[in-house]
């Protein structure tokens, strides 16, 4: 039942998706010629996200005693994580190296620029990440951090690079009317925040999957209709497809480099990896097999359809596969600020360090 389940399920996305596209107006589409290019910057013609891990003592590259922005609902060492060899896995991507992260040269080549990432906790993983590994290369650099309405930065002073995370969980708006929370798939009137800025990097989807108490919204309005709920999966669709309107309208090429975070994956279900009975909690290790059991999300061919609509250039980081094998490197039971279980997060030091050496590839491999 559950894979008759599953198949149907994905017939009637795949389905919704091409009614999309055949009702939508040719030049809202771009060439697929032009959207593989929206998925490659720089000069390297390797597939950085085709690899493996490997184990590397000299790893990780920061301690997180040593960075003063690791939020504590990730510092697993510090809140008791027995092991470490989560901490020694490195990417190897199968047809080149990547290059070794310098940040010092990073903030050389970004001097004077602001850098914002824009999403949800996976967002603040990835940027706190961004900002350790800077740090450690420069650690005696004079530094603001600054959280304000949520917003925060880390401007590396000596440098003028400012780094900011702007929160929000589904890159669409959520505006409190008189009939509740309302989640406006079709408007980003928050967008304005992110103008002016030099590189951009956007990520949702952890949120669009909530329900019960959980649920950061009571209605999803398309248009003028309200909804007291919709799939998830279409939800996604509709609300990124309006993301992916509003790069192509406001974003100028020539002055703002683009990435958007592939999606993040969790490790509740044992059953992904044929380990039914499991979970990420107490996992020392990878998942070794060259092909992950439970497949890519389907909120990827969301993403890579969404894709499709890009007139400007977007690049990828389509880190999704490399961190399914990592079902060792959650907090589970080792977070500051998360009470059970969290097996959708990431310790720092650890993955999220990974996809930013695939952020610095893009930018100077």
């Amino acid at each position: 039942m559950g894979f008759q389940f599953y198949a149907m399920f994905l017939l009637s996305l795949l389905l919704f998706l091409f009614h999309q596209t055949t009702t939508t107006k040719a030049e809202n589409f771009i060439n697929t010629t032009t959207t593989t290019n929206n998925r490659k910057l720089g000069s390297s013609t390797c597939n950085f996200f085709q690899g493996k891990w490997v184990y590397d003592p000299s790893y990780p590259l920061y301690s997180p005693t040593s960075c003063p922005f690791v939020d504590p609902e990730f510092n697993c060492q510090k809140y008791g994580r027995p092991d470490n060899f989560y901490l020694k896995y490195r990417w190897q991507p199968f047809s080149c190296n990547l290059p070794r992260f310098n940040g010092l040269y990073f903030l050389e080549k970004w001097r004077g620029k602001k850098i914002m990432f824009v999403g949800d906790s996976l967002s603040q993983n990835q940027w706190e990440s961004l900002t350790c590994m800077i740090h450690a290369w420069v650690p005696n650099s004079k530094y603001s951090f600054i959280k304000k309405n949520g917003l925060t930065s880390v401007t590396f002073q000596d440098y003028g690079v400012m780094i900011l995370l702007f929160r929000t969980p589904f890159l669409v708006d959520v505006v409190n009317e008189k009939a509740g929370r309302v989640l406006k798939l079709d408007s980003i009137q928050m967008g304005n925040a992110w103008r002016g800025m030099d590189m951009l990097v956007f990520n949702t989807w952890h949120w669009w999957t909530h329900t019960g108490r959980t649920q950061p919204w009571d209605y999803v309005q398309e248009g003028n209709k309200m909804y007291k709920d919709m799939n998830r999966l279409i939800a996604f669709y509709k609300g990124l497809t309006t993301w992916a309107r509003w790069v192509n309208r406001y974003i100028d090429s020539r002055k703002t480099t683009v990435f958007f975070q592939g999606i993040s994956p969790t490790h509740y279900e044992g059953r992904d990896w044929n380990a039914p009975t499991q979970s990420c909690s107490g996992q020392t290790k990878p998942f070794w097999g060259t092909r992950y059991p439970a497949g890519i999300p389907l909120a990827s061919v969301v993403v890579n359809k969404v894709f499709s609509r890009l007139k400007k250039p977007v690049y990828l980081l389509d880190v999704t596969r490399l961190s399914q094998y990592r079902k060792d490197a959650h907090p589970s039971a080792y977070s500051g600020d998360h009470s059970g279980t969290d097996c959708s997060h990431w310790c720092l030091p650890g993955l999220p360090d990974t996809w930013n050496q695939l952020l610095y590839a893009a930018l100077f491999g």
